[in-house]
């Protein structure tokens, strides 16, 4: 599928957006504890955004999603910034669960449910992954111990999670439970007194608002309307997320590796040593070199994956190679950064230091890296099976 002049259009103007209004508020004081930023500044900067006409650039005017191709042009620009992708409202979880609810949710859902975060009147949070001292389900989701059970027009859910981001402070819940027909998913309003906060970790990571945080669930009444789809299929819907979440993490991070490369390289170049600029060093350029590099093939891995999405696949091959593909690349563009400004470059005068971490945890999120080419390795093998019967 191609990439429309609207799309293009509307990539230029989130990337003014976010170069021009955004990028100031890095240095603004409203964060919690651990640096992350407040609801009270988000909510000021999609504001910003919606009079701006960039909140939520991803959705169309008529409620529809641009494809993933142009998707990627959007949300690479809205990442110039860690708070880029939080004041256009393309943030995970949020932008994963816009695309669930949109495609799987019935009319009642978006009215109640998805128009509200498409608005940028509320953030949402997605309740799958368990505590592992729980037994419960983290990069195996078959593993899922949360259960939910039918009671008259409602269903009960009881169980456990951990790590889900943005939880505290969140309107709009999306909750995977285990029922004896399998996996359910099913859409809650936030807070909900039967969910208590357990913890809220401390993390490498700041740039989400509301944490990571752990739960437990004790006798969750949910209408039965509110399950998203047939009770049972609830893999199969978490698998219309799985791939395109996947593969925006990959833009927006792409977006803010790209903007560290370029608070780098000024400072190769105007920065001194041994009478002469930093870049002219082998040791120092090739690394921005490298980085060139590195950029392209994320932009290139990425325009693949979502051409093979937008061409009606699931794309759970193609965006499990991208994610480590693309995660392991900005891992090596951030560092490098990191490296070519020296000092500078492990505090908090530049962005750059936080890129570095939020990029290292995203070689963790949406499944690590190890995870994915064990998956692909099985695949591998099936397929030589299927080449070699007799062997």
């Amino acid at each position: 599928m191609t990439i429309s002049q609207y799309a293009l259009d509307m990539a230029d103007k989130v990337e003014a957006f976010v170069r021009e209004t955004v990028i100031p508020y890095e240095q603004d004081t409203r964060r919690d504890h651990h640096g992350a930023p407040l609801d009270a500044l988000v909510l000021e900067m999609k504001g910003k955004a919606r009079e701006a006409g960039v909140l939520s650039p991803h959705i169309l005017p008529d409620g529809g999603h641009l494809n993933q191709r142009e998707t990627a042009a959007v949300l690479i620009r809205s990442g110039l910034s860690p708070l880029g992708p939080l004041a256009c409202n393309t943030m995970a979880p949020d932008e994963g669960n816009m695309y669930l609810i949109g495609k799987v949710g019935s009319p009642e859902h978006k009215a109640r449910f998805l128009k509200p975060l498409v608005d940028g009147h509320g953030r949402s949070a997605f309740l799958m992954t368990e505590p592992a001292d729980w037994g419960g389900a983290g990069s195996d989701p078959s593993m899922l111990k949360t259960t939910c059970a039918p009671d008259g027009d409602h269903w009960v859910i009881n169980g456990r999670k951990t790590f889900i981001t943005g939880y505290q402070g969140a309107k709009v819940g999306i909750v995977m439970a285990k029922a004896e027909q399998g996996a359910c998913i099913f859409l809650i309003d936030l807070p909900n007194p039967a969910i208590t906060i357990d913890e809220i970790p401390n993390t490498i990571d700041t740039s989400m608002p509301g944490g990571h945080a752990t739960l437990t669930i004790e006798n969750l009444r949910i209408p039965a309307d509110h399950m998203l789809g047939e009770a049972g299929e609830g893999f199969k819907y978490a698998q219309v997320r799985l791939g395109p979440a996947r593969l925006s993490h990959c833009m927006r991070w792409l977006g803010c590796c790209i903007r560290a490369q370029e608070i780098a390289t000024d400072y190769a170049c105007r920065r001194e040593a041994f009478s002469k600029a930093l870049i002219d060093h082998e040791g120092v350029g090739f690394m921005l070199a490298e980085n060139r590099i590195l950029i392209k093939q994320a932009e290139l891995m990425i325009d693949w994956c979502a051409s093979v999405l937008d061409a009606g696949s699931p794309g759970t091959l193609e965006s499990s190679m991208a994610k480590v593909s693309v995660s392991e690349a900005l891992m090596t563009i951030a560092d490098n950064c990191v490296q070519v400004m020296g000092g500078i470059g492990v505090t908090d005068k530049t962005v750059v230091e936080q890129i570095f971490r939020e990029v290292r945890a995203f070689r963790i999120y949406d499944g690590p890296t190890e995870v994915h080419k064990w998956s692909l390795a099985k695949k591998i093998k099936r397929e030589w099976r299927e080449a070699n019967p007799n062997d």
